[in-house]
């Protein structure tokens, strides 16, 4: 696994629990911070659930659903009843979520190298058998062998376009900026989505703001915005990010020139515009290919599920010793998203 994180992590831990040798390779050290909202929807709680992991998702905040707030109107919407999902999620920071995630691979028998960076692929013969590794720390190097890889280091994946990836650049992407603030109403049970962003001179603007609350006192808000406008690029988010804050400052009982923590902003490919997500010995999984819902940027749920799906082509493809199973990956990708990722 080229990358630990939610995608890497969960694809590692069910490799891992099928009985496969798996190595996961993380070029930070846990616990690290990652630029999001940090909530859960009951599809990525189902995932997380699916991998053991209910008792410590428990000790979290709890919330019941969405609150969107837009044109001066407020619409609280609980998660329906589903067959298979929960009727809740959660609210995890990420330095705690990922960690958590990592470990639960470790536990069920990855190796889990932290600390380490993927710095280019192995490739005989047209196969990738593995990656040229460097300890971050000290700049060593080695080789890891492996007979197939899983593509899994985020949405910049240095790795993946080493391998060919590329973005369909005539497609929108986005970008996140976030920080903490303190906040009374930190275990508030809805996360909150407005859909009336404007920057500080009152012009609304393609995306949209959030306020998901911690639980520990602190609430999560962030600005995300679509590349689907002239001045997208001219936009300062420091500034936008502000901007919300002052907004919903009154409301939520924050200091809005008092964060808590510097904001920290990240790009995101979405709508599966990242390929090839598949290639003669590895797979592309989460961030890394784009599995990104293009309609609120949410990400985490389709990394769990993705690196699900990668497992279980991989490990036909090991019992078979079958690698043009490996095919079968870009198919399951079309028919669960499909259209869905094209909103």
């Amino acid at each position: 696994m080229i990358g630990g994180g939610p995608a890497g992590a969960s694809a590692g831990y069910w490799l891992a629990s099928l009985g496969h040798d798996v190595t996961i390779v993380e070029r930070k050290t846990f616990p690290r911070a990652k630029t999001c909202g940090d909530g859960l929807t009951p599809r990525a709680v189902y995932q997380l659930e699916q991998m053991g992991l209910a008792e410590p998702l428990a000790k979290y905040h709890r919330y019941s659903g969405l609150r969107a707030t837009g044109m001066g109107r407020a619409l609280e919407l609980e998660w329906p009843s589903h067959s298979r999902y929960p009727q809740h999620g959660y609210v995890v920071r990420r330095r705690e979520l990922d960690q958590l995630v990592a470990e639960n691979a470790e536990r069920a028998g990855a190796r889990l190298l932290i600390g380490h960076e993927a710095v280019q692929p192995i490739v005989e013969r047209g196969f990738v058998r593995g990656a040229t590794v460097s300890v971050v720390a000290t700049g060593a190097t080695r080789e890891i062998h492996a007979k197939y890889v899983v593509v899994a280091d985020g949405a910049n994946s240095r790795f993946g376009r080493a391998l060919g990836t590329f973005r369909t650049r005539e497609w929108p992407y986005g970008t996140a900026i976030r920080t903490y603030w303190q906040s009374p109403r930190h275990a508030d049970p809805w996360i909150e989505s407005a859909l009336d962003v404007k920057d500080r001179n009152g012009n609304p603007l393609p995306g949209y703001g959030w306020i998901f609350p911690v639980g520990d006192g602190t609430v999560n808000i962030g600005v995300g915005l679509l590349s689907t406008f002239r001045d997208f690029k001219s936009v300062n988010t420091t500034h936008l990010l502000d901007a919300y804050a002052h907004q919903v400052a009154e409301r939520w009982e924050i200091d809005p020139g008092n964060p808590e923590t510097k904001p920290a902003s990240g790009r995101i490919p979405m709508g599966g515009s990242v390929g090839p997500n598949a290639g003669p010995s590895f797979l592309v999984v989460g961030d890394a290919a784009g599995s990104v819902n293009p309609f609120n940027g949410e990400g985490i749920d389709y990394a769990y599920e993705t690196a699900r799906m990668a497992a279980q082509v991989l490990h036909e493809a090991l019992v078979t010793n079958d690698p043009s199973v490996l095919q079968q990956y870009p198919r399951q990708i079309d028919e669960e998203y499909g259209e869905y990722f094209k909103v």
